[in-house]
Parts: structure tokens; sequence; C-alpha cells
């Protein structure tokens, strides 16, 4: 059969498994070592794959030559190369050689670390990295794990907002939610820049759209406090009882930071649970001068972040924490009795399934241990400061041409510009951009205008790639009809 590493009576095959191994790790270290070579967007038109592919499963084992022969040919061309140097579009989802290792070692120990006693090390090891991450982010004493709360990884900053609203939803309805079906009088906060996971989140929870209260935000995109507390009094009024704030710190369109001292004070005085988003910019607190963009975290429920986005920890990796854990455990806690076991019953450990929504769940923390340990606080510290610099220097280019305009304050590592003109013309520009392929740009609607966002985040970015990122944004624009 072969080069197939099927079991036998023989058991493992080492020396077959390192002759794949090998062929696989050359084939992705030749890739990330050209991965400036492809158009940054995929050029393949929809179906292009499926049409390349056989109808059928194959009948007989194939050799690994083929495999990789296909992933040059066949899978390649279908990939937006999110590690590119020259990939600025949305926010980033970074990866490194030891997230990869500790990705790469987790698949190889298989395990399903729904219950503790399923793989101690697996439970064990993701809390000491919760609060690993809490110390090196200065995050309030009140999301540790030696306390009432404690962190858990989720697979996104969706999953996180879903999780919390459950548990402000049980809370709020002293927990009849999950026994008598959903009360269609809870009503939850965001604002108009809130991403759409929390509209979803209403969804999946079953509390409707129409019980989301987008809040209007001020001329810098944020939260406006006073519109909260009219909208809570409104509804309070209206005989409507308020379930969630999500505050977003760090918003998806322009990096806007609603005010989370005063929204927090609100919502403490209000008795409503407060959930924090700070899905990109949490990571930039490794650095002690960013910590203050989260003042006012100790108002806070629960808080979330993305190390897959901008700490060096591939997909899937995103940190949710509670202030107090049983409020999210009896939210989400269901006991079967084939999940039964001595430990559970004793409560002597955690178990991760109850915090989150499905029952089963990868040894996520492995990736995290290694890149916190191969970077360490100081490497990590770098990484976030060098990505700061060169989004600065790429808005020092904008500022010296009058044709464009930058219509956000420039937090972190975003910038949001547009021409002077038309919404028409600034989509075109983008689409001229992209179809370039020698760089992948964003975009997004604020106040009516088309504006065009561009991200800094990739580990291979350099002053190189800014520099000529704007060369060809700014000879681009000069190639548009008038």
């Amino acid at each position: 059969m072969s080069e197939a590493l099927l079991p036998d009576s023989n058991g493992f095959d080492e020396e077959a498994f390192r002759r794949e191994a090998r062929a696989f790790l050359d084939w992705i270290a030749s890739y990330l070592s050209r991965v400036e070579e492809f158009p940054v967007r995929s050029t393949v038109t929809p179906g292009a794959l499926r049409a390349a592919l056989p109808a059928q499963a194959p009948e007989d084992s194939e050799p690994v030559s083929a495999l990789i022969e296909d992933l040059e040919k066949l899978i390649l061309p279908g990939i937006t190369h999110w590690q590119s140097p020259n990939f600025f579009a949305y926010f980033p989802a970074n990866t490194s050689t030891p997230s990869l290792m500790g990705d790469l070692v987790s698949s190889a120990f298989g395990v399903q670390g729904m219950l503790w006693i399923t793989s101690p090390a697996c439970t064990e090891l993701e809390t000491h990295m919760l609060d690993w991450l809490a110390g090196l982010c200065g995050l309030p004493a009140r999301f540790l794990s030696s306390g009432a709360g404690g962190g858990v990884l989720q697979d996104s900053a969706s999953s996180a907002v879903l999780c919390a609203l459950l548990a402000a939803r049980e809370r709020a309805s002293a927990g009849r939610c999950n026994e008598e079906g959903c009360r269609g009088d809870l009503v939850v906060y965001g604002s108009t820049q809130t991403h759409s996971s929390l509209d979803k989140a209403v969804m999946v929870a079953g509390l409707g759209r129409r019980q989301l209260r987008k809040i209007e935000v001020d001329a810098e995109f944020a939260m406006s406090p006073a519109a909260l507390r009219a909208q809570i009094a409104a509804d309070r009024a209206a005989g409507l009882t308020p379930c969630m704030v999500c505050v977003t710190l760090g918003t998806t369109s322009t990096l806007a930071f609603d005010p989370l001292p005063e929204l927090g004070a609100l919502c403490r005085a209000e008795g409503i649970w407060l959930h924090v988003d700070a899905a990109l910019a949490g990571s930039a607190a490794v650095c002690p001068e960013y910590r203050s963009l989260l003042t006012g975290l100790d108002f806070a429920d629960s808080y979330c972040f993305n190390p897959h986005k901008w700490l060096l920890t591939n997909f899937d990796c995103s940190c949710l924490y509670v202030a107090d854990r049983n409020a999210l455990i009896g939210a989400l806690s269901i006991t079967p009795e084939y999940l039964r076991n001595s430990i559970s019953d004793a409560g002597a450990a955690l178990d991760y399934r109850d915090w989150q929504i499905p029952l089963g769940r990868r040894f996520r923390a492995l990736k995290l241990w290694f890149v916190l340990r191969r970077f360490g606080a100081e490497g990590l510290r770098s990484y976030i400061r060098g990505h700061v610099a060169l989004t600065a220097r790429f808005a020092e280019h904008l500022a010296q041409d009058a044709r464009f305009e930058i219509v956000a304050p420039v937090h972190l590592n975003l910038v949001c510009f547009r021409l002077r003109d038309s919404n028409e013309r600034n989509a075109a520009l983008l689409e001229a951009l992209n179809a370039s392929g020698r760089i992948y740009l964003s975009h997004t609607v604020l106040d009516g205008r088309y504006v065009l966002r561009f991200c800094v985040g990739q580990p291979q970015t350099s002053t190189r790639h800014i520099d000529e990122a704007w060369a060809l944004i700014a000879a681009t624009a000069a190639t548009l009809d008038p």
C-alpha cells in the first residue's frame, strides 16, 4: 500500500512517519520562504478548484509526492496569502514557527480535552497560560484562576461573546432561560461599530436581533455614554430588562476605543453584565505603554482578545476571561452520565467543556506555551512596537499627499484613509490595488464614505514593504480616470 501510514500488527512506523513529515515540513518551509512571490489575493474564479479535482475519492493509496504536487498545482492558486508581508487587509492572522510546532505536537497527541481527566496536561497548561497572559498584559487580578474568575481558550471572539451573552442572559433571568426558554424582555447593547458577532450572538442565544440596541457613536466612532444611558432608561421604562453591554476596545472598522471607564461605571450602577471585546488591540497590552488602552477593565464581567490576530499564534486561539467563572459554568454546564467521574464530581479540577459551546476541545494551549517561551515577553513587545512604528510611517506618507485624507484617529496598527474624491473613485482605487496582486487592502464605510483600511500585522512586513505599498497606492491613484 505504497507509503500510507496505516496501523498494522507491528505498530507505528516511525521511519515512514519521519519521511512523510520531512517532505511536508520541507514544502511548508519552501512556501513560507517564497510567500511574497505570490499574488496576495487569490485570483481564481468560483468553482475552479472543484472543477480540477476528481469527482470521486481514490480507491488506492497515493504517494506523498502526489499530495505535495497538488498542493503546489491546485491549492496554492486558491490561497489568499495571509502570511504575505504585503497583506494589509482585515486584521492579521499571525503565525510563527513556535506556534506551528505547537499545533503539530497537539495534532500528534490527538487529545480531546473536554474534561480534566481526559488529559490533565491539556487543562492545566491552558489555565496556566491564561494566567501568564493576564500577567503579561496587566489584566485585573479578578481574571486570574487563583480567584473566582479565570480564563479559557475559545476558537474566536465570536464564540467568546456568545458565551458571555449566555452567562449574562442567565444572570439577568435568574437562570430561567435554560429551563423555560428565553424571555422576550432581555435587551443587549453595542455601538453602531460593534462587530457583527454580537448580532449573531443575540440570534443564537434566542434573544432576537430586535432586542439588540445599536448605540450611536461620537466623531471618533466610539460609543456615546450619554446615548447608552438614555437607551437603558427608555428600555427600563418600557418594562424591558437590560442584559449585557458589549464595549469594544479597537473596533473592526477603525480601531476605535469605546470609553470603558464611563461605560463600565454605568454598567455597574445599572447591574448590567459588561463584556469587553479587544480582539486585536488586546495583544498590544503586552507593552506597558499601551496598557492605558485597557483602563476601566476592572468593571468588566468578561473580556476577550485574540492572540491569533497579533501575537504570533496561529488561528484559532482566542482568550476569554471572566470575573466569576461560576456564572459562565452555570450557563453552559450539563452533565450526562457518560461524562461523570470522581475528579469532576468532587470539583477537584476545572472541566473546560463547561466554559464553551461544544463539548470537544483541542490542545490549543501548547502553541501559546511555545510562543511565549520562544519569543519571551521582550520579543513580543518588540514585535508589537515594530508594527506600530511601521503604521506611523504609512500615515506619514499619506499626510504628505494632499490627494488623500486620514478619516479616523490612527490607533496602533490601522490607518483608515481615502482619496478626497467620490466613493466610486475610492472603490475603483481599492479594486485596482487588490487586482494588482502586489498588496491586499480592505474597506469600510464611515458616515456614508467609502474608506480604505491599511492594517500592518504580518511577521515579515518591513519598512520596504510599507514604502513599496505606498508607492503603489500613490501611483495607482494617479492612473484613475478623472
